[in-house]
């Protein structure tokens, strides 16, 4: 008897740990998900939403900002800043209650928008890493987010705060965590916040740094305020930059990259595509047929799609498709603003700069939206964010709302 009982609750043991495993197999635990190209891989959600939207799961109010959610065994963290402090929550995933919050002092640092943290939580294992607009870096245990260490990066390193704060999202590659601070990047150590390595005392970026495998070696990726740089994670050595420069050290969206290509845009200063050959960076094109506002594009198959926020000269924003190879314009849809955007099974996510949600198939030949239904209201700048089953949504002043998108037979 005893016998069969222990094979019943090791089963039952069993059943759960597999439940959990599926029920994170979908996580999204850093800025643009575990690929870092704003695609999610997961499938099952789903698509046919009713004429009022998907259900709310719950909502919460976070503070302004634009910080992203990420989502990491049954854990979402998103940031925003309230009467002068900053707050990291930690949520449930699935119900939305407060697991846990760190505050700390810092201005909203609001200038022509709301102003708030930029930067999106990383998770890398049993911690997570955050970066404040003035350049506090902290590492907090995920489970209850108690300090594990913290510093003042930019006093430390006496590094300029660029004219909208930081906004790098904190990227994990081995025992490295990697900033765009400074003009070409700092490395830190991720296990006790020691520096390993700094460029200089200039004006940084806002995209987040990014890997690149070429060649059978690694490479580390930055968009900083002038220049698109290939370094060497060990070391920050510089292996090759290309001048981008623009009126208001403005290169926000994130590089993306396709094997030895890497393609760049900017709102004031138009896209390009580059190729790495013999060690150097080649121009395959550089036109005005994308102007990245804050949302990076996302590349399916041959194509991208994103935001393009060229404001003025007689040019509206608008959504639109491009050639990756050649930049050439596909098509160009009206009405969503400046937004944000992921994608998952071919599809993609739009929120909308209004905040009105919209489904649309990811195709080159024409703009073919699926469901559309407003989830929030003010400003939307964050990209929304399909994670088991929900989805993610948040505005500037900090309204958090998640959508039941699980797909039921």
């Amino acid at each position: 008897m005893r016998s069969r009982r222990l094979v019943r609750w090791s089963g039952l043991a069993l059943l759960a740990a597999l439940s959990s495993f599926v029920s994170w197999a979908d996580d999204w635990p850093r800025y643009r998900g575990p690929s870092l190209n704003g695609i999610s891989a997961e499938t099952g959600w789903t698509a046919a939403w009713p004429k009022e939207g998907p259900p709310v799961a719950w909502r919460a109010s976070v503070g302004a900002g634009f910080s992203s959610v990420v989502v990491s065994q049954g854990r979402a963290f998103t940031m925003g800043n309230a009467g002068g402090v900053d707050t990291v929550f930690c949520f449930d995933a699935r119900s939305g209650q407060v697991r846990w919050k760190h505050s700390y002092k810092a201005p909203l640092d609001a200038k022509y928008y709301e102003g708030g943290p930029s930067a999106t939580p990383t998770v890398d294992g049993d911690r997570v890493f955050t970066l404040s607009k003035r350049g506090k870096l902290f590492s907090l245990e995920a489970a209850t987010g108690q300090v594990v260490w913290e510093k003042d990066l930019a006093g430390e390193l006496l590094a300029p705060v660029n004219e909208w704060g930081f906004a790098s999202s904190p990227l994990v590659e081995g025992n490295l965590l990697f900033l765009n601070v400074g003009a070409a990047g700092t490395a830190v150590e991720k296990a006790t916040g020691k520096v390993a390595w700094y460029s200089e005392q200039k004006t940084a970026g806002y995209a987040s740094a990014m890997p690149l495998d070429l060649d059978g070696r690694r490479v580390l990726v930055l968009f900083t305020a002038k220049f698109l740089h290939g370094l060497v994670p060990a070391t920050g050595k510089e292996l090759w930059r290309h001048s981008w420069e623009t009126g208001w050290d403005n290169n926000n969206a994130d590089p993306i990259v396709d094997g030895g290509r890497i393609f760049i845009s900017s709102y004031s200063r138009g896209c390009a595509l580059l190729e790495v050959r013999d060690g150097r960076l080649h121009e395959v094109y550089q036109n005005e047929n994308l102007h990245s506002h804050m949302s990076t594009a996302v590349k399916i198959g041959s194509h991208l799609y994103g935001f393009n926020g060229r404001e003025g000269r007689g040019r509206p924003n608008d959504f639109r498709c491009l050639d990756f190879l050649t930049g050439e314009v596909k098509w160009k849809h009206e009405g969503l603003g400046v937004g944000a955007l992921s994608t998952a099974d071919g599809k993609l996510l739009i929120l909308s700069e209004t905040g009105e949600l919209v489904l649309a198939e990811a195709r080159p030949d024409k703009f073919n939206p699926l469901s559309r239904t407003q989830v929030l209201g003010g400003r939307c700048w964050t990209m929304p964010v399909l994670a088991n089953g929900h989805l993610y949504c948040r505005n500037a002043k900090g309204d958090l709302v998640c959508l039941d998108v699980q797909g039921r037979k």
